[in-house]
């Protein structure tokens, strides 16, 4: 936003700059279409261009500017209507306080005398009069000049506090990037000690006791099923020695959180024969490593509970992409539980929250299902 306030004064800037030169043209124009003196127009014109782009800003400046106003009106009335109008910006824009007042009216003055043909007759009506129009143009250049400069004011305000705002936004974005980096450095030691000798001295012996037998088995009869867990346990013991090396959940290497999820939702449907479906809202845009892993694994963790403990006959899941956080939703029509009863499960999906600055909201009462939902911060991948 201050980006585009910054073109639009670029813009009024460079075409005040030009006014002048433009309505110098325009006034010699047409004096010399309605009979001026050509040589004596187009040298004064000349001198005024001149003036304009070399005389150092200032009261003489303006003082010089209003002398060639002066003399350029006594070729054409034209001069009074269009290039007087730079005595008038430029005394206001150059000259301070009272000053600023006289230069104006002496631009004024020369053009209610161009308008008037001539200097005002010496009796009170026509002296009023002159005096009247001058003071009438002096007051609407002067309240016009003031809106412009209150207007002006307040667009540096309005530009400050933008710039303000995003200068917050960008301090607020590398704060939560750098509690990202703090947490995960905290706690990633101990959580990769813990995890690779849990899940070697269990998990992956387990799982590979499991695919000796159901091969075996296999050799056989050709069940459906057998294929299925021989599958899912390799699956698993590929995911129990990446964790082991304390690298991310293999779905999301080759495929976007949402799809990677949508994939998790289509396994657990045809492995447990339960309707579930998968929702996307939101503007998708990739995450931190550490909160796509963290979602994925809330979403495997709940819809494990899901299969083991609610007999739910439907499942849904929605990943939310919002201006400051990403939430997943699980929800399912089971029999419910009592959150306040403390499980591995759900106490580890809590923790992988919480190492995130998230938060973890559980809701569920007999007979009425579960809804779990995840928010973390949308820090996005850097």
């Amino acid at each position: 936003m201050a980006g585009r306030l910054d073109r639009w004064e670029r813009l009024l800037e460079r075409q005040l700059a030009a006014a002048p030169y433009v309505l110098l043209t325009i006034s010699t124009i047409l004096t010399l279409l309605t009979g001026g003196r050509p040589w004596i127009t187009a040298g004064l014109a000349a001198l005024a261009a001149a003036w304009l782009w070399l005389a150092p800003r200032g009261a003489v400046y303006v003082a010089g500017l209003v002398v060639l106003i002066g003399a350029l009106c006594t070729q054409g009335a034209w001069f009074a209507s269009f290039f007087g109008f730079t005595g008038y910006l430029h005394s206001w824009q150059y000259l301070k306080g009272k000053w600023r007042f006289a230069g104006v009216s002496a631009t004024a003055a020369i053009s209610v005398v161009t308008y008037s043909g001539g200097l005002p007759e010496p009796t009170p009506v026509a002296i009023l009069t002159y005096l009247f129009f001058t003071a009438a143009i002096v007051a609407g250049v002067g309240l016009f000049s003031f809106v412009g400069e209150v207007t002006a004011e307040r667009s540096d305000e309005r530009k400050q506090m933008v710039t303000r705002l995003e200068q917050t936004m960008r301090e607020n974005a590398g704060l939560q990037a750098q509690l990202l980096v703090q947490a995960r450095e905290a706690g990633v030691l101990d959580e990769r000690q813990r995890m690779a000798a849990e899940i070697h001295d269990t998990l992956a012996q387990g799982l590979t006791g499991i695919i000796t037998q159901l091969q075996a088995a296999k050799q056989g009869q050709d069940w459906h099923h057998v294929d299925v867990a021989v599958r899912l346990a390799r699956e698993s013991l590929a995911e129990a020695r990446r964790s082991v090396n304390a690298v991310g959940p293999g779905q999301l290497d080759t495929a976007p959180l949402p799809e990677a999820l949508e994939e998790v939702v289509a396994q657990w449907r045809e492995l447990h024969g339960t309707r579930a479906e998968f929702t996307v809202t939101g503007t998708v845009r990739p995450m931190h490593p550490e909160v796509e892993e963290t979602l994925l694994r809330t979403a495997q963790e709940a819809l494990a509970n899901a299969a083991k403990h609610a007999n739910a006959s439907r499942v849904g899941l929605t990943l939310s992409y919002m201006e400051d956080l990403v939430t997943l939703d699980v929800r399912d029509d089971g029999i419910g539980f009592d959150p306040r009863l403390t499980a591995f499960g759900l106490t580890a999906m809590r923790k992988r929250v919480d190492r995130l600055a998230g938060t973890l909201e559980i809701e569920s009462e007999a007979g009425a299902g579960t809804a779990i939902s995840a928010s973390l911060p949308a820090v996005t991948r850097g």
